[in-house]
């Protein structure tokens, strides 16, 4: 498994640099969350490693990260399977695009799913899950951009209502992904829409901020940042 080899598109490992890289990060995160009168461990960090192989994701889990995230089922179950001697056992989220022919892969191996767009997908988590109660987000398209997943701010409550409801399913939350901007305060306003939704609708997560705009989403409400480049470093 090209992956597994501690290897990740002709990138040697350099595990100083991810642990000083992962400390610059949660300097930032405290900072961040400081500013906007919270506390730091209010906000979970999900080291997302797409592309990178398996010593990568072993440096950050020696630096302290416990939570990482994955875009594609494949590369997960090509992955995961190398990591089960870590102790304790990291919780790996599934942020990326979720078809229905996956979910049973899914299932097996992510703890969490970020990527909820469908009522029709939340049922067939459901079917697989039940008789637990699978925890999901749903993925919003705040800013509507046609080359994104996610639901229109117009039809969360009502898609929320019903994902609520399905057997096998814990609603946790929701997940957007801002419009990509040199200018992070332009993902501003994308953050505090959804957490005026979130807010409404009682939930309990907003999963926002990458490497390029976290501090901003941290300051409008994040409770969890997905961040890979700013720790792993450029993807070739």
């Amino acid at each position: 498994m090209a992956l597994s080899t501690g290897m990740a598109q002709g990138q040697q490992v350099d595990a100083p640099q991810i642990a000083d890289n992962l400390q610059r990060v949660r300097d930032s995160i405290a900072k961040a969350a400081i500013s906007a009168g919270r506390d730091p461990a209010e906000i979970t960090l999900v080291a997302v490693c797409k592309t990178f192989g398996t010593a990568h994701i072993r440096a950050a889990f020696l630096a302290g990260v416990r939570h990482f995230g994955e875009n594609r089922v494949q590369e997960a179950a090509e992955k995961i399977p190398h990591l089960a001697d870590l102790t304790p056992l990291p919780t790996w989220h599934m942020i990326g695009h979720l078809q229905h022919n996956k979910v049973k892969a899914a299932l097996e191996f992510f703890d969490i799913i970020h990527s909820v767009d469908s009522l029709r997908l939340t049922q067939t988590i459901g079917s697989r899950a039940a008789p637990r109660a699978f925890p999901v987000l749903l993925e919003v398209n705040v800013a509507g951009e046609a080359s994104k997943f996610g639901l229109g701010l117009q039809e969360v409550a009502e898609a929320a209502l019903a994902i609520g409801a399905v057997p096998g399913i814990e609603l946790r939350g929701l997940m957007t992904v801002a419009p990509f901007t040199s200018d992070r305060e332009e993902a501003r306003p994308v953050f505090r829409k959804l957490r005026a939704l979130r807010d409404r609708l009682g939930l309990r997560d907003l999963s926002m901020g990458m490497t390029d705009d976290f501090e901003v989403a941290i300051q409008e409400g994040a409770t969890i940042v997905r961040i890979g480049r700013a720790i792993f470093g450029d993807r070739t």
